[in-house]
This record gives C-alpha cells, sequence and structure tokens, in this order.
C-alpha cells in the first residue's frame, strides 16, 4: 500500500467539505438516511451474533450494541417528529455496495468473520468522522449536539470491531487486511457522487 498521510480514525481520506452543506439544506433526506443506517447497523451486529454465537466474547460485546444502535433509530424517528418531518423510503447504500463487494468471499469461518468485523468497523470509522462534521459544521447548536452524542458512539464500536477482529485473528492478518480496506474505501469516496442525502 502506497504511503498515505492518516487522519482520524485511520481513515484514508477526509469526507468532502461540501457533504456538510449539502446535508443542512434538507434535513429530512439526511435524517431519513441516517435513520436507515442505524436501522441495518443493528441487523448487522445482529448477525454477527447469529453466524458466530459460540464466540462468548463477540457476543457478549456484540449484543449491547444491538440495542444501542435500535435506540440510535428511535432518536433519529423521534427527531424528525419533533421537527414535522416524515421518514422516507429506504435508499439503496451504494457505499456498503461497494464495500461488500470488496469482502472476499468463501474460505474459512474465519477469514468470513473477519471480512464482516473490518467491514463493520470501516463503516462505523466512517459514520464516526461524518457525525464529527456534523457535530462541528452545521449551524444549528441542538443538531450538532445531537450528532455528538453519535460520534462517541460509533468510536466505541469501530474499535470494539478491530478488537474482536485481533482477538480472533492473528493480529499481523488483521492489519494487513485493514490496511487494504482503508485503501479500497478511499478509492470508492473518491468515486462516489457527494450528496446531502445520504450519511456515507
Amino acid at each position: 500500500m502506497p504511503a498515505q498521510k492518516k487522519f482520524k480514525l485511520g481513515l484514508s481520506l477526509p469526507t468532502d467539505p461540501r457533504w456538510v452543506n449539502l446535508a443542512e439544506m434538507d434535513l429530512e433526506e439526511i435524517l431519513t438516511d441516517h435513520a436507515y443506517c442505524e436501522q441495518k447497523a443493528a441487523s448487522s451486529c445482529i448477525s454477527l451474533i447469529q453466524q458466530n454465537p459460540e464466540r462468548e466474547e463477540l457476543v457478549s460485546e456484540v449484543s449491547p450494541v444491538v440495542t444501542e444502535e435500535w435506540g440510535h433509530f428511535r432518536q433519529v424517528l423521534a427527531e424528525l417528529k419533533k421537527r414535522g418531518l416524515k421518514l422516507g423510503r429506504q435508499r439503496k447504500d451504494e457505499y456498503v455496495g461497494k464495500l461488500l463487494k470488496f469482502q472476499k468471499k468463501g474460505g474459512s469461518r474465519e477469514n468470513r468473520l473477519l471480512e464482516n468485523l473490518l467491514t463493520c468497523a470501516l463503516i462505523e470509522a466512517r459514520s464516526c468522522e461524518r457525525f464529527r462534521l456534523l457535530s462541528l459544521e452545521m449551524k444549528e447548536k441542538e443538531l450538532r449536539e445531537f450528532y455528538h452524542q453519535f460520534m462517541v458512539s460509533e468510536a466505541g464500536h469501530y474499535k470494539m470491531f478491530i478488537r474482536l477482529a485481533k482477538l480472533y485473528l492473528p493480529e499481523e492478518q488483521v492489519t494487513k487486511r485493514w490496511a487494504e480496506y482503508l485503501e479500497y474505501e478511499a478509492k470508492i469516496l473518491s468515486e462516489i457522487e457527494v450528496r446531502g442525502d445520504r450519511m456515507h
């Protein structure tokens, strides 16, 4: 992997600075997408548990995250309602779709676990980075505070997924594959259209 300047969370490419301004233009759209991101995060954690019931530490650590992510979904719904906005339909997530295509298919259960954990970690890291931007740059103070709490939560989840990967697989393997994910994620982020109605 070529040397790249890293920044917060180890991500290789920062979010385009235009994104926050675009997101502010239509709160109903960005809040709708945010809500479904939280819902999908809860579903991903449930799938991890279903696929790895024998891994006691994983089950113990991931179970509370299911509850937390679903709680976030409800918080975003409440924010929509408070503002007189409606939850729209779920949209295709191009970013996550491209990340899933990068996963190595087949192989051992351990390797499939690694791919799933690193995908989850990367989504949480990018979400954390974007929540941070919203918490710092949105014009409305109430929204800045709203997104600050999500930023803190996602940072913890990102670290948890990396920690679990290193628990179940050799650290050298995890570090190498994580670097590949970071490089690939920077590439797809540079190619995806900057849209204010998407969290990713």
